[in-house]
């Protein structure tokens, strides 16, 4: 029953193929029939018509014997060579999608290697989801395209354990793709010819046809390989395209030149890179349990991402462990503010709570209209105003973009005015009834201007934590790097802190009733260090120690220096 409808579109190509190849009606075989008269070639009113016998051949003047489906003979030997070539290639390209690819570690990576069809060759690497990275490395009818998967946790971890593995790395990577091409190698042979040879029996219903096509497409595909060796360019690595966020690699890394000519230098930064952002990873496992106060809305402050992936990581096991209602981002989540980043920001869909969204001067207005298409995410700007997670947050971009120096640029007059702007929004939402619970801006400068119109104010630009009650009562929380510097940090000799806040909001008056700063990072031994705060006027009135529970510390998540993890201490 499944090859009813492949032998019905058989039937239906070649009773195509056969129309084209009749002569036209109307026509004698000579070319001077009189119109409305009888052709010779056609059979009598109410006979049957009359079989070709078989081998019969067309007539001198070239036209085809009556009853003959076939085109004339100087056209059928290129129809049928057409015909087979579209099979074999047709074929062929459904047996590489189906089965045509494997599954092999490279070094400490996982990866998905896979022949292609291509008009101009050469090898793409891709490294979700940061980019891609394509190499002119041969000129044939194939492309060879290697998806990164993931980087294996247990090979990751025996390289930062043994740094001097690095030594030997090259050897390990360069043996790997060795083996993986030549068990692709194998796998594609099978997978051509089979896919060839299935659509040749469907097409044909001839064992000897299907064959044929089969051979032919090996043959092809032996071709191929021949000239992919045979204009194979092993110095294509040090010109390779990037695309993605990997377009900003050269700058990260340095240029491909430099890193062969010196790459021992270059082995002992990757595996400084590779220890740090592993340690980041390992921190967030060390965070203490918690369990959350029905009470309280918890809120989660972040900033200054800096497109380091590894914040997405933190971020989602802070959501988890302490059962977020609202997060909120003060900005900085991009470097460049260019399209390429966009897919950056594709993880937040996926945190699990409200994503509430500042622009930051890395942050472009390309980024913001991304972020604005997510169904789970509050763009704020020009003092907008939401209701999210049972809060009311105002905020506003910053007012300039460093990347490209198109704005202000640090100009604290600039971000003041801003500021001047907010506040104004601020005090029009006081008084159309709906007052704003917690107002957001990426420069301090500009969340200074609006004290007094709001209780509380959050900012970040200054990758360190600020704690500051301003005149007119408003608070002012400055948040450090979510993304510890960014990627760049994480080259230093020291991987820059990371740091978050967890502000507890009372359910039924929204004001700020403590917070918990976690700090995660550290060299040597992994620390997740979580201290809990309260404010000032809370200590001074005799209120609740603490509105929520305490988190439980675990032996490598220890609490700020001098001081245990949960027990209310007096804001810096």
């Amino acid at each position: 029953m499944v090859r009813v409808p492949f032998r019905a579109a058989a039937d239906r190509v070649r009773h195509r193929l056969s129309q084209l190849a009749r002569p036209k009606p109307g026509r004698s075989n000579s070319g001077s029939q009189e119109p409305g008269g009888p052709n010779p070639g056609s059979p009598a009113p109410g006979r049957p018509p009359r079989r070709a016998p078989a081998g019969s051949r067309p007539s001198r003047t070239g036209a085809a014997v009556p009853g003959d489906l076939t085109a004339p003979a100087r056209h059928r030997p290129f129809l049928r060579a057409l015909g087979m070539l579209a099979v074999v290639v047709l074929g062929a390209w459904l047996g590489l999608l189906a089965v045509g690819s494997i599954r092999t570690p490279v070094g400490p990576m996982d990866t998905n290697m896979t022949l292609r069809p291509s008009l101009t060759g050469g090898s793409k690497i891709n490294v979700a989801p940061l980019g891609a990275l394509e190499l002119d490395s041969h000129s044939a009818p194939l492309r060879l395209d290697v998806d990164v998967d993931r980087l294996d946790p247990e090979r990751s971890q025996a390289l930062v354990d043994r740094p001097e593995r690095f030594s030997h790395l090259q050897d390990e990577v360069t043996r790997d793709v060795a083996a993986g091409t030549r068990e692709l190698a194998v796998r594609s042979c099978v997978a051509v010819v089979s896919g060839a040879a299935a659509l040749g029996l469907v097409v044909y219903r001839r064992p000897r046809r299907a064959l044929a096509a089969g051979g032919i497409a090996l043959t092809l595909l032996a071709a191929s390989g021949v000239s992919a060796y045979a204009t194979w360019n092993p110095k294509s690595v040090l010109e390779p395209k990037f695309s993605g966020l990997l377009s900003s690699a050269p700058s990260l890394v340095g240029d491909a030149r430099s890193i062969v000519t010196e790459f021992d230098i270059y082995q002992r930064e990757l595996a400084r890179l590779v220890t740090n952002v592993t340690k980041l990873y390992d921190a967030t496992s060390t965070l203490p349990v918690y369990q959350p106060d029905p009470g309280t809305i918890r809120v989660l402050h972040v900033s200054d991402i800096h497109l380091n992936p590894a914040a997405w990581h933190i971020i989602a096991s802070l959501v988890e462990q302490y059962e977020i209602d609202v997060i909120v981002d003060s900005g900085d989540t991009m470097d460049h503010g260019s399209a390429p980043e966009n897919s950056f920001l594709d993880p937040v869909r996926d945190l699990g709570a409200p994503y509430v969204w500042v622009r930051g001067n890395h942050d472009s207005p390309v980024t913001q209209a991304y972020l604005e298409k997510f169904e789970n995410v509050r763009v704020l700007d020009d003092g907008a105003a939401v209701n999210v997670g049972g809060l009311r947050i105002a905020g506003t971009g910053d007012a300039s973009f460093t990347p490209d120096r198109t704005g202000p640029g640090g100009n604290k007059e600039a971000a003041r005015l801003e500021g001047m702007r907010l506040a104004s929004a601020l005090r029009d939402q006081r008084h159309a009834g709906t007052p704003v619970d917690i107002a957001v801006a990426h420069d301090p400068n500009t969340a200074r201007e609006t004290d007094g119109t709001v209780p509380l104010v959050l900012s970040g630009h200054y990758h360190r934590r600020i704690n500051e009650q301003l005149k007119l009562g408003t608070r002012l929380k400055v948040e450090g790097s979510t993304g510890g510097g960014g990627l760049r940090a994480v080259q230093n000799e020291k991987p820059e802190k990371v740091h978050a806040s967890v502000l507890y909001m009372d359910r039924s008056t929204r004001r700020l009733q403590a917070w918990d700063e976690i700090t995660l990072g550290g060299l040597g031994l992994t620390t997740a260090e979580v201290s809990r705060h309260l404010p000032e006027e809370n200590l001074k009135e005799g209120g609740p120690v603490s509105p929520t529970p305490s988190p439980s510390s675990s032996p490598s998540a220890g609490a700020s220096p001098g001081r245990p993890a949960g027990r209310p201490t007096p804001s810096p």
